[in-house]
């Protein structure tokens, strides 16, 4: 057995399930039942048998060849729920509506979930022309602002993992449709930090967008701007960045403090 062999800890069978479940949650990528064997040091019969146990609540589902895993579709509407209900939610909306007060425009949160942007919250703008996305609306990944940053964080072969389910739906004249055309402007996000979506989701509609830091490196939370292209421009979006950084570092200040409180409390 490997000395750095990941413990499913848990004194009963359903605490090692929420165990390995959370193992499971930190991967980026399918895996398989001897890849876990490996990695954990169980016996083959008792992971099967637990893998088993979670597909068959849909938390985990299969792959490809059927050789392979990967979060299931009731695992993921878990993490969405958690998302949009967590217990910082209050103070993030408290930094979006300042961000709102200041640049005076709409703007939101989102995670990635799947293929798609999920949008965990929303501050309308006051002003008469606007559009109205509310929190728990979804866009695709690849038109998204936010969806490409999601993706700049990832390597070739995850991004072809997370976009080989279909086609890359065109919205727009704007929209990218082609998977090289993709990968230079996430190219081009991945240098500058920030990214746009220039009318590639609905006619009319730009945003700018940047990611949340996280201690992890890897961020799933993104924060934006969104406004009518006739009032709003790439030029001016760009002055908005110091106001979306500033907000972005608070909101990871806030999570970073309730991560803290959790680490005390347990």
């Amino acid at each position: 057995m490997k000395n750095d062999v990941a413990r499913l800890d848990g004194d009963t069978p359903t605490m090692r399930l929420l165990s390995l479940l959370e193992l499971i949650a930190e991967k980026d990528q399918f895996f398989t039942l001897q890849g876990l064997v490996e990695e954990t040091g169980l016996p083959k019969p008792t992971l099967h048998r637990m893998l088993q146990q979670l597909e068959a609540a849909g938390m985990l589902q299969r792959d490809g060849d059927n050789r392979q895993y990967g979060t299931g579709i009731r695992l993921r509407r878990l993490a969405e729920n958690l998302l949009l209900n967590n217990t910082v939610h209050g103070a993030r909306h408290g930094v979006l509506s300042q961000l709102v007060d200041e640049i005076g425009e709409s703007c939101n949160i989102t995670a990635l979930s799947g293929n798609e942007v999920l949008y965990l919250d929303r501050v309308e703008t006051t002003a008469p022309l606007r559009f109205y996305l509310h929190p728990g609306s979804r866009v695709p990944v690849h038109c998204s602002a936010s969806g490409k940053l999601f993706m700049a964080q990832m390597g070739p072969s995850q991004r072809k993992r997370l976009l080989a389910h279909g086609t890359l739906e065109r919205f727009t004249p704007k929209t990218l449709t082609d998977m090289d055309d993709l990968e230079k402007e996430i190219e081009h996000v991945r240098r500058n930090g920030y990214a746009f979506d220039d009318e590639e989701f609905l006619p009319g509609l730009l945003c700018i967008a940047v990611l949340v830091p996280s201690p992890r490196g890897r961020s799933n939370l993104g924060i934006a701007v969104q406004a009518p292209s006739m009032r709003l421009t790439k030029d001016k979006a760009l002055t908005f960045l110091p106001a979306l950084e500033r907000a972005a570092s608070a909101i990871a200040a806030i999570d970073q403090d309730a991560d803290s409180d959790n680490h005390r409390s347990a």
